[in-house]
C-alpha cells in the first residue's frame, strides 16, 4: 500500500436466527447461528490471504466471534468500540419486520422515500449511527497509517459509517446494496481525511478462486 494510507475493511458478522426469521436485532446481544459459524470460517480463510495489521469489532457475540474467526488465523488481538455497534432500535428489539411495519406506516413511507427515521421512539436514527461510526472509523484510521485493518461490524451501521466517512447523505447511503451477512466493504483513508470507496459487499469466493 502507499505509506500513509490506510485500508478498512468493515466485516458484516455472520448469519443469526434473527436474520433468517427477518426481526429487527439492533444491539440484542443475538448470536451466531450454525450457517453463520460456518459463513465466519469461510470468510476468515479469504481475509487471511491479505495482509491483516489489526482487528476491531463490535462487542456484540455476533461480530465478535466473527472477529475470532480471523484473529484465530492471523494471531492478533481484537479491540473492541461500542461506537462499531448495530443501530439501536430501542423497543423494537427483537420484533418482526413485518409487524413492525404493520404499526408504523409513517416509518415505511419514510424508507420508501429514502429518508431517514428513529428506529422507534427510544431508538437512534441513521445519521446518528454515521456519525458515531464515522468517528470510530477516523481514529481507527489515524492510529493505523498505511496499514489494513479489518472492522467487524453489522449490516446498517457499515452502511452508515461508509457514508459517515464519505461525506453522503442519508438519501444517498440508501444507493448501497444490502451487506451480505460476512460479507465485507474496502474503504481506503488518507492522513488528511480524504476517504475511497474501494469495493462494497465483497465475498471470501472472490479471494479464493
Amino acid at each position: 500500500m502507499t505509506e500513509g494510507r490506510t485500508q478498512i475493511i468493515l466485516w458484516r458478522h455472520g448469519q443469526t436466527t434473527f436474520n433468517v426469521e427477518n426481526r429487527f436485532q439492533g444491539q440484542l446481544d443475538a448470536p451466531l447461528n450454525d450457517v453463520g459459524l460456518a459463513q465466519a470460517e469461510v470468510a476468515a480463510v479469504g481475509l487471511s490471504k491479505l495482509r491483516i495489521d489489526a482487528i476491531y469489532a463490535s462487542p456484540l457475540q455476533r461480530a465478535y466471534i466473527t472477529a475470532q474467526a480471523l484473529a484465530g488465523r492471523v494471531d492478533l488481538p481484537i479491540a473492541t468500540d461500542d461506537r462499531l455497534k448495530e443501530i439501536d432500535v430501542g423497543e423494537w428489539e427483537g420484533l418482526y419486520a413485518e409487524d413492525i411495519y404493520r404499526a408504523n406506516p409513517e416509518f415505511v413511507l419514510a424508507l420508501g422515500e429514502g429518508r431517514d427515521a428513529r428506529r422507534s421512539p427510544t431508538g437512534e436514527t441513521g445519521a446518528e449511527v454515521a456519525a458515531r461510526m464515522a468517528e470510530a472509523l477516523r481514529e481507527i484510521a489515524s492510529a493505523h497509517l498505511g496499514q489494513t485493518v479489518v472492522v467487524a461490524s453489522h449490516g446498517l451501521a457499515i452502511r452508515m459509517g461508509t457514508a459517515g466517512v464519505l461525506g453522503w447523505d442519508y438519501p444517498t447511503s440508501t444507493t448501497l446494496a444490502s451487506m451480505s451477512n460476512c460479507g465485507w466493504t474496502m474503504l481506503a483513508a488518507r492522513p488528511d481525511s480524504y476517504w475511497k470507496l474501494v469495493t462494497w459487499n465483497q465475498r471470501a469466493e472472490q479471494l479464493l478462486h
